[in-house]
Order: structure tokens, then C-alpha cells, then sequence
């Protein structure tokens, strides 16, 4: 990946709305992330946003956090999204204990390490990600083997909340931050 130039410049300060996310981000990652500085420009719709994710992201969720972090990476890499792919193999290596998962959703449908039901989710996100999505009636009957109607609604969410996060930063050439995938001149954390 190519680092670009962002022909839209990030916010040199944000504003003070944002404190508690930078807060956070600055403890967890010990640096502001890269979409921060772009999205706080419109700071009450970055935390409209923030709230999507974390309400997709909590403990209760009907989608393991494993899985979670696969369907996130891999729309990051259907939507070339640099940031996003950083950030969510950071989350899947973290989640999954290794690299080896990272290392493999690029050619999920060749690996043999992923369940049934991770495979079926990301073919699910596969066809959502694709435009336009093509979400066939064979990956249909398979998705419900597998999940539910609440965490197929939540399943959905989620790769539709990634497709905007990637869409957009991939739109602002936003970059990699080096939290797992090398930025330049930066060691990766994990």
C-alpha cells in the first residue's frame, strides 16, 4: 500500500466535543487516530458514528468478537482501506491471539482455519461489500443455519457501518496508523 497524501487535510486541534473519544483513543493507542482529525469537522456526527460501532461492538452482542473483527477487516480490504485495514487487524490479532487469522481473511475461501460460521460471515460480507451487493439465496439459507434474525440484523449493521468507516477514509486517502500493518518508520503495536 502507497502511502498518498490526503488532498483533505486533517484537523491540526480538535474540538473540545471530542475530549472523551480523544481521551480514550490517546490511552488505548497512545496517539489521536488518523479519521479523528478528518471526522472532527462534523464532531456530532462522528459521535453518532462512535455510538453505531460501540453499540455493535458491545459485550451483550449477537456476533462473537472474533467474527467481528473478520468482517471488519475484510471490508477494509474490499474497500482498500488503509487505516482500516491497520486498525481492524490490530482488533482480529488481539481478539483471535495471533497473526495467523490476520494473515489469512485476504483468501478466506482457500484458508482452512476458519469455522463455518466465520466462512459464511464473510461471504456475507463479500456480497454486501459489492456493488451492487449481491447477497445470493444459497448464502441466505446459509446464514440462517447459522445466526438468528437479531444477529443477522446485527451481522448487516456491521458490514454497513465498515463499507461507510472504509468508504470514507479510503475516499480522504486517510492512512495507516503502523498499529499492526508497518506505517513508515513505525513499529507496529501489536
Amino acid at each position: 500500500m502507497a502511502n498518498k497524501s490526503p488532498w483533505v487535510t486533517p484537523l491540526k486541534k480538535l474540538p473540545a466535543s471530542l475530549r472523551p473519544i480523544v481521551s480514550m483513543q490517546e490511552k488505548h493507542f497512545g496517539a489521536v487516530l488518523n479519521p479523528t482529525r478528518w471526522w472532527g469537522r462534523l464532531p456530532w456526527l462522528f459521535w453518532l458514528v462512535a455510538l453505531f460501532i460501540g453499540f455493535l461492538e458491545r459485550r451483550g452482542a449477537k456476533i462473537d468478537a472474533v467474527t467481528r473483527s473478520l468482517v471488519m477487516t475484510r471490508v477494509s480490504q474490499r474497500c482498500c482501506c488503509e487505516f482500516c485495514i491497520d486498525a481492524n487487524s490490530l482488533r482480529l490479532a488481539e481478539r483471535s491471539g495471533s497473526m495467523e487469522k490476520v494473515l489469512a481473511v485476504a483468501n478466506w475461501e482457500e484458508e482452512t482455519l476458519f469455522s463455518e460460521r466465520e466462512r459464511t460471515a464473510l461471504a456475507y460480507a463479500d456480497a454486501m461489500t459489492a456493488t451492487p451487493p449481491c447477497v445470493s439465496d444459497e448464502l441466505k439459507a446459509a446464514l440462517k443455519t447459522h445466526y438468528d434474525e437479531k444477529a443477522l440484523t446485527e451481522l448487516t449493521a456491521l458490514v454497513a457501518f465498515q463499507n461507510l468507516s472504509a468508504r470514507f477514509n479510503a475516499a480522504l486517502d486517510i492512512p495507516a496508523q503502523g498499529l499492526c500493518v508497518p506505517a513508515a518508520g513505525k513499529r507496529p503495536h501489536v
